[in-house]
């Protein structure tokens, strides 16, 4: 209510100084009284109101493109009758999460000047959409961050992914919160053709931009890192080195168990025979020998073991 009658004073002191004015232009100059309006245009009346609102979207991206001609209105809708009535929710594009629109329509007045660039393309089909969020849900005219962003991009990600935060906590991580990348280098958060929203085709083609020696060609190739590199690591971070979604010799024996010293558990039981100790309480990894993993280009049997 205080709110309510502070914007009618507001609105009755702007009237009576354009009508001052008014006058003493009839003055001097003699005529009939115009019909004055509220003015709607730079964004003044709407400061009177939303200072903190204006003064933030003065510092936007928005502002400057917009060069402050008709800001607030080329978002927000006309302010005529907004400036007239109290039901503020029923006369302005509110972006706000209690606005009273709808995700489908706070998208489409965003893509009413954003269709045309490419990295829309796939918003219709994409699962942040699906999951019922609009352009506001990151993104604000308002502010004056890369991309319009509410907040830096990997906070403002992690506020909806947070096991994907927990993951880069892990002592082995991608060098995501050192700033070194960014969930955008591997994802299009408005969607695509790849699983996940990769910027890919798939998993390999994504590791492969920035791990290039993994790719090969190898004479002996490793069948599950040519299938895809998650079989053997976690994208985000892990608790075993190398992102390793196990930790060395169980992740190799999830799959070599059948013959050979594979099939003998690399454990502390049996660690003593006749009073040596085994390898398998010495070494405790393959890697020790089979250093090669992803793909070996070695003569005869050693290159098929992708040994040193």
């Amino acid at each position: 209510m205080r709110h309510n009658v502070i914007r009618q004073l507001r609105r009755y002191a702007r009237t009576a100084v354009l009508c001052l004015s008014a006058a003493g232009v009839l003055v001097v100059l003699g005529g009939a009284t115009p019909a004055i309006s509220a003015p709607n245009e730079g964004g003044s009346p709407c400061a009177d109101c939303h200072d903190k609102a204006t003064a933030s979207f003065n510092s936007s991206y928005h502002a400057k493109a917009w060069k402050g001609a008709n800001g607030c209105q080329a978002c927000h809708g006309s302010t005529d009758q907004h400036l007239n009535t109290e039901q503020a929710k029923n006369t302005i594009i509110s972006f706000s999460k209690d606005g009273g629109r709808s995700a489908k329509e706070l998208t489409a007045q965003c893509l009413s000047c954003h269709s045309s660039t490419n990295h829309v393309a796939f918003w219709e089909t994409s699962r942040h959409k699906a999951a019922g969020m609009s352009c506001a849900s990151c993104h604000t005219g308002h502010s004056n961050l890369p991309k319009n962003l509410k907040m830096p991009q990997t906070e403002l990600c992690f506020s909806c992914h947070k096991d994907v935060r927990s993951q880069v906590n892990r002592q082995s991580h991608h060098p995501i919160k050192e700033g070194k990348v960014s969930c955008t280098d591997c994802h299009d958060p408005h969607g695509g053709f790849g699983n996940k929203m990769i910027k890919a085709d798939s998993v390999n083609e994504l590791c492969f931009k920035c791990h290039a020696d993994k790719r090969g060609p190898f004479m002996w190739e490793h069948p599950p890192v040519e299938e895809n590199c998650m079989i053997c690591h976690t994208p985000h971070g892990s608790s075993h080195t190398k992102l390793l979604s196990k930790k060395s010799p169980n992740i190799c024996q999830s799959c070599h168990d059948y013959s050979f010293h594979p099939s003998t558990p690399y454990g502390a039981n049996g660690s003593f025979t006749n009073g040596t100790p085994v390898r398998q309480f010495v070494g405790r990894n393959c890697l020790n020998c089979h250093t090669n993993v992803h793909g070996s280009n070695g003569a005869g049997s050693q290159g098929l073991r992708f040994v040193r």
